[in-house]
């Protein structure tokens, strides 16, 4: 197997269906577009026992996690609801431990973090996990260095990543580096997925949804204001990338939004800012670069002109505050 890149996904039962499809499916494709050497895709559990995921679905699994012997080049580890239980047992925290010392690189997807940490594969390293459980993993493993910003991150030969299909982006990467950039565009392509987001790319912003407008040109600039909010979104920016004139721009965005296009741009960069400020340690200097407010002087300013409260405030309320009638108000997705 020396010719060929062996890719081993551990499973549990209760585990997120995506975090294994993802991985296992970009493979795939990567080996029928060409990859040289290919993957070998393995699904691993306990005793070679089926998985039974969250969604209800059994996978029946091709090794039994005490019978790998051999070198991987990639242990990846998915999460889930049964991500927990699995950290929790002991048997199976021994094994990914043994199996990360015959790997070249070790992966996590989601709440998988939660086994490697378990393992203490996580000890000193800077780890993202999905952004509603970053507390608990700091809380857990103390020794963790948690960012729940970025899609997803690479510590030396660890790589974490965010919430379900972030598992695709951590995947591409991969791809990118072993067999370069026009393969991992051409595995993208026949995903039909964005190609490809960067891993520095705030994963709250996507979780955040204005009320969808009627129209289609706002629509699509709504969206991709929420994906780029540390890029240029000023109002000329946005009118060319439309194709109309700011004036113009400015007309819609009254019309479907009730507001102007520059203001939306700070009310979801500021919104962004407060999920990220509430779910991860990061200061607020490093908040405001990555939502594009530019400094933590002008991120504490947005939160008090949009919320009424402080930056540090923002931090310890049991919920988040809700926008002073901010008319393009957005709302989290549970």
């Amino acid at each position: 197997m020396n010719d060929r890149r062996r890719m081993l996904i551990v499973a549990y039962d209760d585990a997120q269906i995506l975090d294994i499809a993802c991985p296992s499916g970009a493979l795939d494709i990567a080996n029928r577009y060409g990859a040289t050497p290919p993957y070998t895709i393995e699904l691993g559990t306990l005793g070679r026992r089926a998985a039974r995921s969250s969604a209800g679905i059994v996978i029946g699994a091709g090794q039994g996690l005490e019978t790998v012997t051999g070198r991987l080049d990639t242990l990846i580890v998915v999460g889930g609801a049964g991500s927990s239980e699995a950290a929790a047992d002991g048997r199976l925290v021994a094994q990914v431990r043994r199996l990360a010392g015959l790997s070249r690189r070790v992966a996590s997807v989601c709440t998988g973090t939660y086994v490697l940490a378990a393992a203490g594969l996580l000890d000193n390293r800077r780890v993202t996990t999905h952004w509603g459980y970053g507390d608990q993993l700091a809380a857990r493993h103390p020794a963790v260095a948690v960012d729940v910003g970025p899609l997803y991150i690479r510590d030396g030969d660890v790589y974490t990543s965010a919430g379900v299909t972030s598992a695709l982006d951590l995947t591409l990467s991969l791809i990118e580096d072993d067999h370069g950039p026009t393969l991992a565009r051409s595995v993208a392509r026949e995903l039909v997925s964005y190609l490809h987001r960067p891993a520095d790319q705030a994963q709250i912003s996507m979780f955040l949804a204005a009320p969808p407008p009627g129209d289609r040109l706002v629509r699509d600039l709504s969206v991709h204001i929420s994906a780029h909010l540390a890029g240029d979104l000023s109002p000329a920016a946005l009118a060319a990338r439309a194709g109309v004139s700011a004036r113009h721009l400015t007309r819609l965005f009254t019309a479907h939004l009730g507001t102007t296009p520059a203001r939306a741009v700070r009310a979801a960069r500021t919104e962004a800012a407060a999920h990220l400020a509430r779910s991860s340690g990061l200061p607020l200097a490093a908040i405001a670069r990555r939502c594009g407010l530019g400094s933590a002087q002008t991120l504490r300013k947005a939160f008090l002109d949009h919320y009424g409260v402080a930056g540090d405030r923002i931090r310890k309320m049991p919920d988040m505050p809700r926008p002073l009638g901010t008319p393009w108000q957005q709302t989290p997705v549970p």
